[in-house]
This record gives structure tokens, C-alpha cells and sequence, in this order.
């Protein structure tokens, strides 16, 4: 059964709506300390290493993507992902910290990881003549997802459960199964083109030729891709120290400013931000994904980096919880930008054929940025919890500033492997090449 391409993309939004949920950790972090027990540091490490197990079973994704084919990877994924919920239910029960580090951290990360990919690449494929528009769409529901959990899913679990923590993890693994398993088996590349009367046989190994790998190392090693993957990661690292700890930033910003406020009031206050900037994430892969494709990827990155440092220097100082919440608002929306962008770009340097194999080695980039950003947070917020908002946006701007500067090594040339040549382009955009004779 051949599903339309308006299908797939839905679909595609769909897992990425439910693997998003990943960015409304900041609900239940605070949740997690006053409970449980556990320390900013350790709960940081749990989100860090969700966030790293999901970039690098992303970049390996990307190089099996072509042989194991969509629905095979996105069920794989689907089935870690709910798992690790229901891992991290029996973490909480038992009190095992270790044993929530392997299951929500580890395998679920993972999970995200090899669910990720799958849509971004797959999607491309079906719409070749809209792909940063459809790609922004597709990424969108990454970045919304952690509204989905904050204000609807989450919320609602706690009351149910009566704030017992374990269930509500486990419930979320089941939901998510039930939701993340059909629309994987349902995910498929679109259809080969019609082969010419005369045409070279086609490899029937599932293996990749070996010129082929050759060529993917080549250009991993190129400084085009070095480049690429240096801006990506000081654009994730900025923002994702933000969204790993924004609820209870906003918390301590109006905490200070009204010292009468409850607690279940504050944390009420952390998921509403969470809910609303991840529309913005959501909202930025779109908006900074059609713009690339007017403007150009390159400009867009420059801007990304340039304004955010203003923002990060606005936001060290600033004690309004209402100008403080638009600010980190402002972040999310071009952290978004970042992974609406970074796709179009690989396309238009490296290729379609060679996509998911380079994009999944760019996302390393998120892997790393997993673990350097809220770590380095959770530790300013245990040993210096009165400046550490201030410490936080600093080394921000730091990192920005970075990433500002590699943008001008960026281009957005195409990048080939030798001469050009009619029978290489073809074989690039999948077309059948015609026998010699």
C-alpha cells in the first residue's frame, strides 16, 4: 500500500511531537530534588546523558538509514523510547539513580536518537521541492512536543496519580507506545524512479559500496563539515542550558521579585514558561527554516549567534520575570533554528545521497552540547545557587561568541568529491544511469 506523501509528513510530525517531549525535562527536574531527593547535579546528569545517548545513536542512524530503511529504525526507536519511561518508573520506585540513568538517560535517549533521524531524512526525500519548509514543519513538532507534556500530558498524569512520580513515568511510556509504534510501521521512503529500458544493474547487497563509505569519510574530514559541526554545537549548547533548567530560572526570577509566592504557585509559573517556549521552539523551526531558504543558510546562522548574545547579556541582569520569560522565549526560537536550518544546509552541500549518513554525524554536535550545558549549570546551581543565573548567561554569551566567529568560515558552496560529472550527478539524485553500450 503506497501512503501519500501528506501522510508521511503527518506522520513524521507525530513521532517528532512525542520524541520532543525530551525538552520538558525542566518539569520534572524540580520535581525530582524536592522528592526524591536528588541533587541539581544529579538530575542534570540525567538529562545530559538522555541528551548524548540521543546524538550518537543518531549519527549511527544516519549511516544505517539507507540499508534498515525508515520503518525498521523508527520502530526500534519508538520501542526504546517508551521503554525507558517505564525503566526510569522502576528507578524511581526502587530509588536507583544509576538504574534512571540507564533507562531514561540511556536507552531512551538512544531511542530518541535513532527516532529523530528517521523523519528529518525521510521527509526530505518525499518533498525534494519544498525541503527546508518540510523539514521546519517535520522539526517543529520536536520543539512543541515539550508543550504537549508540560501543559497537557504531565499535568494531568500528577493529578491522577496523586504526584507519584513512578507512575506518571510509567503511564508516559505506555502512552507513548501506543502512539510512537503505528505511526512507525506505517513509515516508508518514497517510490524508486522508473527504471530506463537499458540500465546498469543495481547493487543488491545491503551494503554500501565501498567508494561510497570512502566518500562519506572524505567529506566528514573536510573542513566544510568541521566548520558546520563547531557552529551547530555552540547554537545547541547555548540554548539547551536554558531549556534544561528554564522552569526553575524563571522560579528564582520571581521568586526575588515577589518573595510571597507559594511553591506549587512558582512551579505553576516554570510550566507555563516551558509550555510557551517550546512553542517557540517549534515555532522557530518553521520561521527559520523558510527563512534559510530565501536568505540562505549561511545568514542565518549569523544571525542566530549575533542576536542571541545580545539576548544572553540582556538576560544576566535582568530581574523582570516578564521580560526575563520573552527573552528565554527569543532562545528557544532560534535554538529551533538551528535544527530547521542544519538539515537544508547538509542538502545543499553535501547532497541528497549522502544526507542521512553527514547529518547524523552533525547531530554528535547535539550529543556533545548534552553534556557540556546542563552539567556545568547543575554544578553552578549546587555550589553557587545566588549567582548562578548570572554565571549561566555569561558563559553563553561566551559560547556564542564562538559560534558568531565560526559562521564566517561557512559557506554554502557544494561540495564534490573530484570533477563533476553527468553520470555522478544522476547517481547522486537517484536516477538510473543508462548501460554503455
Amino acid at each position: 500500500m503506497r501512503v501519500p506523501r501528506t501522510v508521511i509528513a503527518l506522520l513524521c510530525t507525530t513521532l517528532q511531537l512525542c520524541f520532543g517531549t525530551v525538552y520538558a525535562w525542566s518539569f520534572f527536574q524540580t520535581m525530582l530534588v524536592r522528592q526524591v531527593g536528588w541533587t541539581f547535579s544529579q538530575t542534570a546528569w540525567a538529562f545530559s546523558i538522555t541528551i548524548f545517548s540521543l546524538g550518537v545513536s543518531a549519527a549511527w542512524a544516519g549511516q544505517v538509514l539507507p540499508r534498515m530503511g525508515p520503518r525498521k529504525l523508527a520502530l526500534i526507536g519508538s520501542v526504546m523510547f517508551s521503554a525507558g519511561y517505564v525503566i526510569a518508573a522502576g528507578a524511581l520506585t526502587l530509588d536507583l539513580l544509576p538504574l534512571f540513568y540507564a533507562g531514561y538517560g540511556v536507552i531512551g535517549g538512544a531511542g530518541i536518537g535513532l527516532g529523530y533521524v528517521t523523519p528529518v531524512a525521510t521527509v526530505a526525500k518525499w518533498f525534494p521541492d519544498h525541503k527546508g519548509l518540510v523539514t521546519g514543519i517535520v522539526v517543529m513538532g520536536f520543539g512543541v512536543g515539550a508543550f504537549l507534556l508540560s501543559k497537557g500530558l504531565a499535568p494531568l498524569l500528577v493529578v491522577r496519580t496523586g504526584d507519584d512520580l513512578a507512575q506518571v513515568f510509567l503511564w508516559l511510556g505506555i502512552i507513548f507506545a501506543c502512539l510512537l509504534i503505528p505511526c512507525s510501521l506505517l513509515l516508508s521512503d518514497p517510490p524508486a524512479p522508473a527504471a530506463a529500458p537499458a540500465v546498469a544493474a543495481a547493487p543488491t547487497s545491503g551494503e554500501a559500496p565501498p567508494e561510497e563509505t570512502l566518500a562519506v569519510r572524505t567529506y566528514l574530514n573536510s573542513q566544510q563539515f568541521v566548520v558546520m559541526w563547531v557552529v551547530f554545537f555552540f547554537n545547541i549548547a547555548a540554548g539547551i542550558t536554558v531549556i534544561s533548567f528554564q522552569s526553575e530560572l524563571l522560579q528564582e526570577v520571581w521568586g526575588l521579585s515577589d518573595p510571597s509566592l507559594e511553591p506549587a504557585t512558582l512551579a505553576e509559573y516554570g510550566a507555563t514558561l516551558i509550555a510557551i517556549s517550546s512553542l517557540c521552539n517549534g515555532v522557530g523551526r518553521l520561521f527559520w527554516g523558510l527563512l534559510s531558504d530565501r536568505i540562505g543558510r549561511v545568514k542565518v546562522f549569523r544571525i542566530l549567534h549575533a542576536s542571541q548574545m545580545v539576548v544572553f547579556g540582556v538576560l544576566m541582569t535582568e530581574t523582570n520575570p516578564w521580560v526575563f520569560s520573552a527573552l528565554v522565549c527569543y532562545v528557544l526560537l532560534c535554538f529551533g533554528g538551528g535544527f530547521a536550518t542544519m538539515p537544508p544546509f547538509v542538502l545543499d552541500v553535501f547532497g541528497p545521497k549522502k544526507m542521512s549518513a553527514i547529518y547524523g554525524a552533525v547531530l554528535t554536535a547535539w550529543a556533545a552540547a548534552g553534556i557540556v550545558g546542563p552539567v556545568y549549570l547543575g554544578y553552578l546551581k549546587d555550589v553557587y545557587p545566588d549567582r548562578a543565573v548570572m554565571y549561566c548567561f555569561l558563559v553563553g554569551i561566551l559560547m556564542l561568541g564562538g559560534g558568531f566567529l565560526f559562521c564566517y568560515l561557512l559557506t554554502d558552496n557544494r561540495i564534490r568529491l573530484g570533477r563533476p560529472t553527468l553520470e555522478g550527478t544522476l547517481r547522486e539524485y537517484g536516477i538510473p544511469v543508462p548501460t554503455r553500450t
